[in-house]
């Protein structure tokens, strides 16, 4: 019966699989090691390898001189750290809507769009202005005309100019993009290869502050690690790809 094929299992069984070993709190902004795929919260991660190269559970040598290109958004975990522990998102949403309040900063659209959202959606039913019915009908619509004019899902958004520093490669005519803070930059060395009718992306190196960015990383993480004190728009440069010995 369905009954005996149920099991529950309580959180702290599984703590260990979706906890950061470094702060021993539930896992943020959930970041992995592509060497041994050990995950942390990105902001723990980033702290650690400015002065270690390795990792922090098993200890393999991450990088010799670049760790930081060798991590990786997990988006996949996240959502199931979110899912199995109840409240952290919320949580979570507020304390970053606290901080860029704390420093007068615009709170960023993935953030505000959904606290919106909500806010909206409970405030409708606890005045009674809708009916269930009524209500699926609105939201139907809603995410129908969503589908049809907003193409970022109200992700948080990122500027970037994006600059050639090779006189073997044009430059772009629009070098003044908006794009989802979650692309990556293997993303934009698609775009980038699209545009210049390039046989193959791979022939393209992305650097920022003259630094080769590995093609894993988020451009949310690129502008934490690498743009966190300078202005909008996001410099990045592209060149064809150098072999390095």
């Amino acid at each position: 019966t369905p009954k005996m094929l149920t099991r529950k299992i309580k959180l702290w069984d599984i703590n260990a699989h979706i906890t950061c070993r470094l702060c021993n709190g539930y896992l943020i902004d959930a970041t992995t090691v592509t060497e041994c795929l050990h995950t942390f919260c990105r902001s723990c991660l980033v702290k650690y390898l400015e002065e270690n190269n390795t990792c922090p559970t098993c200890r393999i040598v991450i990088h010799q001189s670049h760790p930081l290109q060798y991590i990786g958004h997990d988006r996949t975990m996240q959502d199931i750290v979110y899912k199995l522990v109840p409240g952290l998102q919320e949580a979570e949403m507020k304390k970053q809507r606290e901080f860029y309040h704390k420093l007068g900063m615009e709170v960023p659209g993935d953030i505000k769009g959904e606290t919106c959202s909500t806010k909206q959606h409970l405030d409708s039913h606890r005045n009674g202005k809708c009916k269930p019915d009524e209500s699926s009908n609105k939201e139907t619509s809603e995410e129908k005309q969503e589908e049809d004019n907003d193409y970022h899902r109200s992700d948080e958004q990122v500027s970037i100019c994006l600059e050639c520093n090779s006189s073997k490669l044009r430059g772009l005519k629009r070098k003044w993009i908006r794009c989802s803070a979650q692309a990556t930059v293997l993303h934009l060395k698609k775009f980038i290869a699209k545009k210049l009718n390039l046989s193959s992306f791979n022939e393209l190196d992305i650097l920022c502050n003259e630094e080769i960015l590995g093609k894993d990383h988020t451009l949310k993480f690129v502008v934490v690690t690498r743009w966190r004190f300078k202005k909008a728009p996001l410099l990045l440069h592209y060149r064809p790809k150098m072999d390095l010995l």
